[in-house]
């Protein structure tokens, strides 16, 4: 009498759920390898911008914002600002770090010679040792006339909830520092300070140049894409192992789909004994 032996089980439904959250995974892989793909491309501008601009020759700030409109490729570009510093209304910007440490920004509106307003970021303070969690001393900006080359950034957004003491910030969302000033203002952006000239014999640390780093979204991306191209594989390796298992005669298919043990040391040492007593 011949051997049965079983037909293959297909199992349409069961692996067609299989492919179906495949189907699912490898969607998900490809929408975080998009978005690190985004994200790339947006460092990527961020460092063209600063290659750009950061060390172009200052220009008169109107010409770089007319009407006060940002432009994100104006970012980093030097502009040229004279006037005279409203020392009076200077703020400071609270939780900045650098390096590692925690400190603080010093704002000064500066009022130019056509009128106009604009807040410039003279540097970064360290939170001093006092009880205050202030800094231990803020330089005082020059007095009378002076001409400052600033780079510009654009505004901050505004942190509803966040409240600040009196003569700080938490922000540097300008319309909320210039909405006591009764002048023309630059509410869409502000300079981080270059040089000032007269030059004071202390001032706050400048800002640092960007790091011109893509980072690693692109090994990301990619490996998004290796993650869901796997998942199909991994599918189609099941799927020809569970038909070759269904092909096999009934008794033994159980074994074959029973996972493999690994023989311990003592299995092995068993063995070795049984052998030498036979």
């Amino acid at each position: 009498m011949s051997e049965s032996v079983t037909a293959p089980v297909v199992g349409w439904r069961r692996w067609g759920a299989y492919l179906a959250l495949t189907i699912v995974f490898a969607l998900a892989c490809g929408l975080l390898s998009w978005w690190q793909w985004s994200r790339r491309a947006e460092a990527v501008s961020e460092i063209a911008r600063i290659e750009a601009n950061y060390d172009a020759d200052p220009r008169p700030i109107a010409e770089v914002l007319p009407d006060d409109v940002w432009d994100v490729d104006a970012e980093w570009t030097p502009v040229v600002l004279q006037g005279e510093y409203l020392a009076e209304d200077q703020v400071l910007v609270r939780n900045r770090v650098r390096n590692g440490s925690p400190g603080f920004e010093q704002l000064i509106p500066l009022l130019q010679d056509d009128g106009t307003v604009v807040i410039v970021d003279r540097g970064w303070l360290p939170l001093g040792d006092g009880e205050d969690a202030l800094p231990d001393a803020v330089p005082t900006p020059p007095s009378g006339h002076v001409e400052v080359v600033a780079r510009l950034r654009p505004s901050e957004p505004e942190l509803p909830g966040r409240s600040a003491p009196d003569g700080q910030i938490p922000s540097i969302h300008v319309p909320t520092m210039l909405d006591d000033l009764d002048a023309a203002t630059y509410e869409s952006a502000y300079g981080a300070l270059v040089s000032e000239d007269p030059a004071p014999a202390v001032a706050p640390l400048a800002a640092e140049r960007p790091a011109e780093d893509e980072g690693p979204h692109l090994s990301y991306a990619l490996q998004w894409i290796a993650f869901g191209v796997l998942a199909f594989v991994g599918l189609f390796w099941a799927w020809r192992r569970e038909r070759r298992i269904a092909a096999l005669p009934a008794e033994e298919q159980a074994a074959a789909r029973a996972p493999r043990r690994e023989h311990a040391d003592a299995d092995v040492e068993d063995a070795i004994l049984d052998r030498l007593e036979r």
